[in-house]
Parts: C-alpha cells; structure tokens; sequence
C-alpha cells in the first residue's frame, strides 16, 4: 500500500524545473541602456546581454560580508567609494560593460563616477562565482579586467570542492600577477593599502563578526576589539 502511495505522488508532483542560470539577448550597448533600468542586473558583451537571475543566499552572505569589510575599511581611511551589483562599470567602451558582485572606486578615479554609472575601470573588482559563472568569473573576466587595466581583482569560489580565492594584481607590464597568500594565510590588497582576508573567513558559515573581523584587521588587541565591539553595541541599541 505504501509503495501504491509513493507512485501515485511521483506521478501527480510537478516536474521540478531546473533554476535558469540567465538568459541571453542580442542587442546594441544603445539598445541595451533604453531597455533596462536600475533594478535589471544584467551585463552587455560585445553585443549581447548576459540577463542574470537572482543570486541564492551563500552568494548573497559572502558578497555582504565582503562588501561590510571593504566599505568599512574604506570609509575609515577615506580611500574610495564601495558599490554591489547592480551598478554598471562601462570599463571597455564598444566592447563589454559589467555589474560586478562588487567594486571599488579609489579617491584619485572618483571622477569617473557619473549619476548613472562608473565610465571607466574600478581599482578593485570582486566576483563571487557560482556554478554557472566560473569559466566566465575564474578566466573570461579575468582577462577582460586585465584588457581593462582594472588594478586588482578578486575571483572567490565558494563552490564544494574549491572554496578559493584567486587574487590578482596588475604588474609593471599590465598583466595580472597572482596575489599569494603570506606565511599566515592571509591574502594583501595592493589597492587597498593595509586590508587582507583569509580565505576561511569567507567560506564559514555563520561569517564571523565583521566588526571584530575589522579589528583584526587593524592589528587590535582582544580586549581593544572587545572594548569596540561593546561601544558598537552600545551605539546601536541606544
């Protein structure tokens, strides 16, 4: 009887449909900005629109997580400005224009940001890639960025089975060089003078605590950290 029940569920319970990973659309760069608007995340390549699908949860937390540590470290020593998808960087006009996961925007090229979009390459691009973006994310745009002369870029791989990051910095020659981690694991920005990760922060699930992640970053004693984490606290509920 039991058997009975379970085949008559498998052969009423929908199909399930895989998650389309985007969809594509032949179009000009022209026709490409009257068609979409601020809330369509989707990039222009070469005369073709790569439409993106909502991003899943894992995706979203690391690029949070990023996005809190790159903007509060930013914002205190006043060095740039931090954007998240969707927000356009047009890095190699009449060829592509991209909506990284996120970027950032050093003081001195402030100046190509306009009321719509960044005209120009980022210092810093992050990707988080997924399953359908690695060879875009781990080598097309890799190239692209370096074409770009984009300073730094981060590709992170949060996939089972990887769970890496590939950092690369542009060199004297204009090519990418890999950014290595040091004798403690931790990964050194170039454009972002005294900022690194580890790899394991990003991959840990729950994150750790971004304000005491920050501190660590700064070289702050555990009774300093805690001492700011409980005025955080404090500020925060007041």
């Amino acid at each position: 009887m039991a058997e009975q029940m379970i085949e008559m569920i498998e052969m009423t319970a929908p199909a399930v449909v895989p998650r389309p990973a985007e969809r594509r659309l032949r179009m000009s760069y022209e026709q490409f900005l009257a068609w979409s608007d601020e809330d369509t995340h989707a990039e222009w390549v070469n005369g073709e629109v790569i439409v993106f699908m909502p991003p899943v949860t894992h995706h979203q937390e690391i690029v949070g997580f990023l996005h809190w540590l790159v903007s509060a470290f930013a914002s205190l020593f006043d060095l740039g400005r931090v954007f998240t998808a969707p927000f356009e960087m047009r890095h190699l006009p009449g060829y592509a224009s991209r909506e990284p996961d996120l970027l950032f925007v050093s003081r001195e090229h402030l100046h190509r940001l306009t009321p719509e979009r960044l005209d120009g390459p980022a210092d810093l691009v992050v990707e988080v890639v997924s399953p359908s973006s690695a060879k875009r994310d781990r080598q097309e745009k890799r190239d692209e960025y370096e074409r770009a002369a984009v300073r730094e870029y981060w590709a992170i791989d949060p996939r089972p089975g990887y769970q890496q990051a590939l950092c690369y910095t542009l060199g004297p020659d204009e090519c990418y060089a890999a950014i290595l981690p040091d004798a403690e694991g931790r990964y050194h920005s170039v454009v972002l003078p005294g900022f690194w990760f580890r790899e394991a922060w990003l991959f840990a699930t729950p994150h750790p605590d971004p304000l005491m992640t920050l501190a660590e970053i700064r070289g702050l004693s555990p009774e300093a950290a805690q001492t700011l984490r409980d005025a955080f606290t404090s500020s925060s509920s007041s």
